[in-house]
Parts: structure tokens; sequence; C-alpha cells
């Protein structure tokens, strides 16, 4: 699951060598304008989670999440030919193990859905080649959850804070490619065995993207 992660700087030179072909004219990024980006994601859990009892002690068991791929949908609306706000949309699923048990069983399933929204800063909006940064909140949405193994586990929604980087490069028309990074900041209370267990989870993601835009 951290193949994209790890391979993001590769695919992204590659994939700016194969699109330098295009030397039709462009739209560029302009006030008022919309973009669309369809992307392949990778939601790169970053938890921090040890699980105690409800008095506070150290059971030595920590929860891991898994990550997750699936695809992703980006919205923006420029208010200038710099500053944008951007909506991601997209679901994936998750398993959450008990990490020191015999086998590290599965304690429960769940679907995430994470709407992101951010403010972002577009340098270079006139060129082929624009970076841009963002910042934003989220909202964690736990959802279709289904407990393991005798387990049950609650987990709690909330929001979280978003940092984002990414770029764009123009092929001919209204036609891009998108490569896009955020970091979430969230923390979930897991109630574990109706709170005979608890753990603070700091799920903390990695959200990595690559994908195509079209702008209108």
């Amino acid at each position: 699951m951290h193949l994209l992660k790890y391979a993001f700087p590769a695919i992204v030179i590659s994939l700016l060598g194969v699109a330098a072909a295009h030397a039709e004219g462009f739209q560029p990024k302009a006030a008022g304008a919309w973009m669309v980006n369809l992307r392949v994601t990778d939601v790169i859990s970053d938890e921090d989670a040890k699980i105690e009892t409800a008095a506070g002690v150290d059971t030595g068991l920590k929860a891991d999440v898994s990550d997750d791929i699936m695809p992703t949908l980006g919205i923006t609306y420029f208010f200038t030919d710099h500053i944008a706000a951007d909506l991601t949309l997209g679901t994936t699923k998750h398993t959450v193990k008990a990490q020191g048990l015999a086998g590290n069983p599965k304690v429960h399933e769940t679907w995430v859905l994470p709407p992101v929204i951010t403010v972002q800063y577009h340098f270079n909006p006139k060129g082929r080649l624009s970076p841009y940064v963002g910042a934003g909140v989220n909202y964690m949405l736990f959802y279709s959850g289904s407990d393991e193994n005798g387990f049950t586990v609650d987990l709690d929604d909330g929001f979280g804070l978003a940092l984002q980087a990414g770029v764009d490069y123009a092929l001919s028309g209204k036609y891009s490619l998108n490569a896009d990074v955020k970091k979430i900041f969230f923390e979930t209370d897991a109630d574990i065995n109706n709170g005979a267990l608890k753990s603070k989870v700091d799920l903390n993601p990695w959200v990595v993207s690559l994908g195509a835009g079209y702008k209108f």
C-alpha cells in the first residue's frame, strides 16, 4: 500500500516527461474557472495508538490501521488567478487490528468518508507547470463498520486540519495532469468492548494522489 507514496516523485517526473511532448496551446488557470481532477489516491495511515483499560492502564497492545487505495474527485474553483478553493471527495475502507495479541487479530473494519476543503495559492497560474499549496479542514465520518473476532469498537467522528501541496501540468486545451499530497491531522477516540478498553488513535494520514484534470 505504501508503493504510491515512495514512487510518487519518480512517477511525477515520468508523467511530466511524457506530457512535455504536447506543444499545443493550453487553457491557463484564471479567475472564475472550475477544475475537476479525477485521481487515484493512496490513504496511508500514520497512527500512534496504544490501547488502555478504562482506568487508563496501558495494556501493551496497539491499534494498527490499514491503508487503502481508491479513486477520488477534486473540485476546484478559482476566485482569482492565484487563489482557489478545493473540495476533495472520496471514501476508503480500513481494517483495525490489535497488535500484541497472538496473530494480530482484526477487531474492526470501517468505511471512512473524509471530505477535505482547502484554500489554495497557485504559483504561475498562466504557465504550463503550476504548483500550489493549500490549507484547510477535513471531517472524518466512519460508517458501515463491522466488528471482528468478538470485539466491539466505536469510533468518534470529527474534524481535523489539512495541509496540501501539488502541481498541475497543462496538456493541450482544457486537460491537465495532477499530482497532489495532503497531510491530515486527526485524532479519534475508540471505545472497545463497551468501554472496557479505549484508545486515542492519531490517524494523521498521508493522502497521496495522481490523476488528470479538466477545466471549464
